[in-house]
C-alpha cells in the first residue's frame, strides 16, 4: 500500500471554508479525524457519549461553556472536552479552530439539528 505524505497547508484549506460551524476533514490518523472549522456565534449545548474532543484555536477567541463554568480560549490555546461532558462553544467574532476527534464523532453529539454534519467533507 502506498501512503501519500504531503504537507497540509492549513491557511489555504481554511480559505475553502465558507460556512460557519461546518467542519471539514483535512487529515486522518489512528482512527481520528483532524478537522478545520470557522465558527461564529453560538453553537448548541451537546455532549459526546464515548468521545473526547480536542480543540486548538488557530485564530480568534472561543468561549467554551460548561454547565458549571466557562473557559476562554485565545489564539494558540487548546482544550480537551472529556466524553460525556455537556458543552457549548461560542465565538463572538470569526474564529478558526482545529479539532481532533474519533472518525465517527458527530459534530453535534447527542443532538441532531440543522447544524449536524453526519458526513463532513474532505478538503
Amino acid at each position: 500500500m502506498t501512503v501519500s505524505i504531503d504537507k497540509i497547508p492549513l491557511a489555504s484549506r481554511l480559505a475553502q471554508i465558507t460556512e460557519y460551524w461546518d467542519p471539514k476533514i483535512v487529515a486522518e490518523l489512528n482512527g481520528q479525524h483532524v478537522k478545520l472549522a470557522k465558527v461564529k456565534g453560538e453553537f448548541v449545548w451537546h455532549h459526546h457519549e464515548a468521545e473526547d474532543e480536542f480543540f486548538l484555536i488557530l485564530k480568534g477567541r472561543l468561549t467554551m461553556h460548561f454547565r458549571d463554568r466557562v473557559v476562554e480560549l485565545d489564539e494558540g490555546d487548546c482544550l480537551v472536552v472529556p466524553k460525556g461532558v455537556e458543552h457549548k462553544p461560542e465565538a463572538k467574532d470569526e474564529t478558526h479552530i482545529l479539532m481532533f476527534e474519533p472518525a465517527d464523532t458527530l459534530n453535534t453529539g447527542n443532538i441532531e439539528n440543522e447544524r449536524t454534519r453526519s458526513s463532513p467533507e474532505r478538503i
